[in-house]
């Protein structure tokens, strides 16, 4: 088989970048899919993530674990990971969040032309049919549904009043480039009558509603071994569908979307990278690319839970399970309902210092007891909120475990590995408990889980040590720009080799300050646009 361009991951970034190039009917598309098609009640129904999301069983899910982490008392950290079309948005809380201004502008300014805001926000608005209409910042005629939350619970508004009673500006919208405030999250959801209420996952958006093009191939369970050269030239993939091997060639371009953790594993494979990652497991080097897989990224989090005796929520007990029946059928028959919830429902992006320039830490308000991403239950009802550092200095890698393309990638955060990193989620954890301590909140608290009375910085060092993790952020394993560390260049081409790019968040230099599935498809619109030599 041969095609124009063969893509690798039909997560975020794969689904967007197959359907904008198969546009053209003169170009022709191969979309690879480790993964199944992504298109199942457990995806589309939002409040269904919580049982894809523990990964027991791995249901639309890698469900990667880290080497244990120093900085985390030697735990090893869980890393769920988008395994279907969709990938990470079938599984996500479907958080649409773009981050800082700034943060685009240090990407331009670390040698990534073009990436600016001013370079980016159009394509924000490309990708965006939000539910509240086109304007400077929003576009309403993409494919990917934003939707205002169908039935947010109560108690996320006491969550947003007991921060405007501590001074916290209330925001309505937290995507103009400048996000502090309390408010509530804009999700990826449909809107229209037909969905409403539905999950809308980025295949759901871009690539379910185009499969039938006569120029687009999708193959799913396909899991990619190995990328095919001639020279220093990407000329095609080699992938596993069951028990046998297949390859496709590409007449124009190999682009890779499998993520920050499967990106710089499959480009070690195929020998791209440091010699010292590839050669021990007796892969040839094909290409000395030091920064593969280095520069690793991803905001670290640590959750606050309390019990409460308001049902109003997600918990389990009888007359939960009871309004849960019901809930399904309000969300079959109008798509309001709590099955319509992300969890995370209310947002604050915070600075812990005063003379800071832009919010270091981020909250999500989750109208459930959360403990170990869901993998440790709790009986009864309550609420807990998220506290992430939004700007890591710590710095991890993604290696191989071994020459085996089925086996996992080797996956070191790092976290906390920075003292700062530390002392920002220790700050930002003390102005969540005051949130959590105020009025209308305070009123819903029965006890809080975990953590007793007014710890000390040791104490919540402690703490921290103990139970955080990632919040499902990884980004930088194959950075871009322009110094000896990066792997792409600004049109995202590979360093040093011919027909191979990298589209997904493994090329942000930086993370950026917020949730990253919004930024991963902005990512592939700019991307299909430079492939096609048509950016703005």
């Amino acid at each position: 088989m041969q095609f124009d361009y063969v893509i690798v991951g039909g997560g975020s970034a794969g689904a967007t970048l197959a359907s904008r190039l198969s546009e053209d009917p003169k170009t022709t598309v191969c979309l690879l899919e480790a993964g199944g098609k992504g298109d199942s009640i457990l995806v589309r129904a939002p409040a269904a993530v919580v049982a894809m999301l523990p990964g027991r069983p791995k249901i639309n899910n890698w469900a990667f674990e880290t080497v244990p982490q120093a900085g985390l008392n030697g735990r090893k950290g869980y890393q769920p990971r988008g395994k279907a079309l969709g990938g990470s948005s079938a599984i996500n809380a479907m958080l649409y969040v773009r981050g800082h201004a700034k943060d685009y502008d240090e990407w331009a300014e670390l040698g990534c032309r073009g990436w600016d805001w001013q370079g980016v926000l159009p394509y924000f608005q490309k990708a965006e049919n939000n539910e509240r209409g086109a304007d400077e910042y929003h576009g309403a005629e993409g494919p990917l549904q934003v939707s205002n939350q169908k039935a947010p619970r109560k108690i996320t508004e006491a969550f947003v009043e007991a921060g405007e009673s501590l001074q916290l500006r209330r925001s309505a919208d937290f995507n103009r480039g400048e996000n502090e405030g309390i408010g509530h999250y804009q999700v990826t959801q449909f809107h229209a009558e037909k969905k409403n209420g539905e999950r809308c996952s980025a295949a759901a958006a871009y690539l379910h509603p185009v499969m039938g093009r006569s120029n687009l191939k999708v193959i799913t369970k396909a899991h990619a071994k190995q990328i095919l050269f001639e020279g220093k030239r990407a000329t095609g993939v080699r992938y596993a569908k069951g028990a046998t091997d297949h390859e496709v060639k590409a007449a124009r371009e190999v682009i890779l979307c499998g993520g920050a953790f499967n990106s710089p594993q499959l480009l070690q494979l195929s020998g791209v990278g440091r010699p010292e990652d590839i050669t021990p497991h007796g892969i040839k080097l094909l290409h000395d690319l030091p920064g593969v897989g280095q520069n690793l990224q991803d905001h670290l989090d640590f959750t606050l839970a309390y019990k409460s005796r308001n049902r109003d929520n997600f918990g389990i007990s009888l007359p939960g399970s009871l309004a849960l029946l019901k809930h399904i059928a309000a969300w079959r028959k109008t798509g309001r309902s709590m099955i319509a919830t992300p969890f995370a429902e209310g947002a604050a992006f915070l600075k812990t210092e005063s003379d800071l320039a832009r919010p270091d830490v981020q909250l999500h308000f989750v109208i459930s007891i959360v403990d170990d991403h869901a993998r440790k239950l709790h009986l009864g009802h309550g609420f807990s909120c998220h506290i992430c550092v939004l700007r890591p200095k710590s710095r991890g890698t993604v290696t191989l475990n071994s020459a085996d393309p089925l086996a996992a990638p080797r996956i070191d955060p790092n976290f906390l590995s920075e003292e700062e990193d530390l002392q920002v989620l220790i700050r930002g954890t003390r102005m969540c408990r005051r949130i959590m301590q105020a009025e209308p909140l305070a009123s819903y608290i029965k006890k809080e889980l975990f953590i007793e009375g007014e710890p000390d910085d040791a104490a919540l060092e402690r703490h921290i040590r103990e139970r955080a993790d990632t919040i499902y952020h990884p980004v930088g394993t194959c950075k871009m720009g322009q110094d000896e560390m990066s792997v792409v260049d600004p049109d995202l081409k590979v360093h040093g080799l011919e027909g191979l790019r990298v589209v997904d968040a493994s090329v942000m230099p930086r993370l950026i300050g917020g949730n990253t599935n919004a930024p991963t498809i902005m990512i592939a619109e700019k991307a299909a646009d430079l492939i096609r030599n048509k950016a703005v």
